[in-house]
C-alpha cells in the first residue's frame, strides 16, 4: 500500500512538470514579444499640383420656352371645337366656345334698358335747366344710366369667358374633351407650348453656386444622341433647396428649336466652371470610403498614416482632392486592404 502511494505521488510530480515545460516553451519563430513586426511593401505617388479645368456635370430636362394648360374660366357646354391636335395656332386663335345664348339675351336686354335711361336723363336734363323737376331726381335718372352701362360691361366680360383663345403662338397638344361635352374650370382641355425657343432646366451642388452667372456657356447632350448642343445661363434659383442642397439653374439653348429637343426630354449638362492651376489630383482607387468620410493613406517615415480629404470634380481614373492633401506628400496606391495607422511599410516603386 505504501508503495502504491509513493508511484501516484511521482506521477503527480512528473505530470505537473510537463504541463509547466509545455507554458515555458519558446514561441514559434516571428511570433511572441520580441518578434519583428511584419513590414508591408506598396507602391507610391508623390503628390504635386497640375492644372485643370473645373468640369461639372449634371443631368438636365428639355423645356419649352411656354408651356400651358388650356383650361375654362367659367363652366358650360361646348358649343364649337376648333382644336387640331398638334397643330400650331397663332396667337387669339379661338379653340373652344361655351353655351353662351343666356348672357347674349342678358346683353340685349341691357342694351335696350340703356336706351330707355338715356333718353330719360336728357328729358330731365332739359327739364332741370327751367327747373322744372328737382337736382336729386336729375341725379337719379344718371345714376341709373351709368348703372346699366356697368350691368353691360360686366356681362360682355362674362360673354369673353366662354371664349377660349390661344394665349400666343404655339403647337396644340393632345385634346381631352370632344364636342358637346359639359367643362368646368377643373376641366382640361388641351396644352399648348412656345417650340420657337427651347430651355434647359438641371441642378448642380450648392459649392458651385458662387461660379455659375447668368450667360455663362454650358455644353449638353441628349440621351442617345451624339450631338452636342449649347446654352446659355439664363436664371438661377434665388436659394439652395433645403433637402437636397442643389441649386436650380435654368439656360436658354441656342439655335432656336430642334425637331430632337422635345420638353421633357433628358440631358446630360457639362459646364467648365474655369481653370485651376494649383489642383491635387489623385487616382480614385486610392480613395478609402469610410462611413461618414474618405480617406487616404500616406508613407510617413517608414509607417502608413490614415489621412481624412474632401473631394471634388472628378474624371474616368482622377479625383480632385480639396483639402488633406498637399503637394510632396507620398501618397499610397497599392495594398490599401492591409495598411492601418501605424503600418510599416516599404516602398517598391515610386512614381514622382
Amino acid at each position: 500500500m505504501k508503495k502504491r502511494t509513493v508511484f501516484i505521488a511521482t506521477m503527480a510530480l512528473l505530470t505537473l512538470f510537463s504541463c509547466k515545460s509545455k507554458k515555458d516553451a519558446a514561441p514559434p519563430p516571428g511570433q511572441g514579444p520580441g518578434a519583428p513586426v511584419p513590414v508591408i511593401s506598396v507602391e507610391g505617388l508623390v503628390v504635386k499640383t497640375s492644372s485643370i479645368n473645373e468640369v461639372v456635370e449634371a443631368s438636365g430636362t428639355i423645356l419649352a420656352n411656354e408651356a400651358t394648360e388650356i383650361r375654362p374660366e367659367i363652366s358650360g357646354r361646348i358649343t364649337q371645337l376648333n382644336i387640331r391636335e398638334g397643330a400650331v395656332v397663332p396667337k387669339g386663335s379661338l379653340l373652344v366656345k361655351i353655351y353662351d345664348a343666356d348672357l347674349q339675351a342678358q346683353l340685349n336686354k341691357l342694351l335696350v334698358q340703356l336706351q330707355i335711361a338715356e333718353k330719360t336723363e336728357e328729358r330731365q336734363k332739359e327739364l332741370l335747366k327751367i327747373g322744372g323737376i328737382a337736382q336729386q331726381d336729375y341725379d337719379l335718372s344718371t345714376l341709373q344710366v351709368s348703372n346699366i352701362k356697368a350691368d353691360i360691361e360686366l356681362t360682355r366680360v362674362n360673354i369673353s369667358k366662354t371664349e377660349i383663345r390661344a394665349p400666343y403662338n404655339g403647337r396644340l397638344g393632345l385634346k381631352s374633351i370632344s364636342p358637346g361635352a359639359y367643362i368646368s374650370p377643373t376641366t382640361l382641355i388641351t396644352t399648348i407650348t412656345q417650340m420657337n425657343q427651347m430651355k434647359i432646366e438641371f441642378s448642380v451642388p450648392e459649392k458651385y453656386s458662387a461660379q455659375i452667372n447668368n450667360g455663362l456657356t454650358l455644353d449638353f447632350m441628349l440621351d442617345g444622341s451624339t450631338k452636342s448642343y449649347k446654352a446659355n445661363v439664363l436664371a438661377r434659383e434665388g436659394s439652395v433647396d433645403q433637402n437636397t442642397r442643389n441649386l436650380r439653374i435654368r439656360a436658354v439653348v441656342q439655335g432656336g428649336a430642334d425637331q430632337f429637343l422635345v420638353p421633357g426630354t433628358f440631358a446630360k449638362v457639362r459646364m467648365i466652371l474655369g481653370e485651376n492651376r494649383n489642383a491635387i489630383m489623385i487616382p480614385s482607387n486610392a480613395v478609402i470610403p469610410q462611413a461618414r468620410n474618405k480617406q487616404v493613406a500616406l508613407y510617413r517615415g517608414g509607417m502608413a498614416s490614415m489621412i481624412d480629404i474632401d473631394t471634388g470634380i472628378r474624371d474616368s481614373s482622377n479625383v480632385q482632392v480639396l483639402s488633406g492633401l498637399k503637394s510632396g506628400d507620398t501618397l499610397v496606391t497599392s495594398g490599401l486592404l492591409f495598411i492601418k495607422p501605424g503600418t510599416k511599410l516599404k516602398l517598391s516603386k515610386i512614381v514622382n
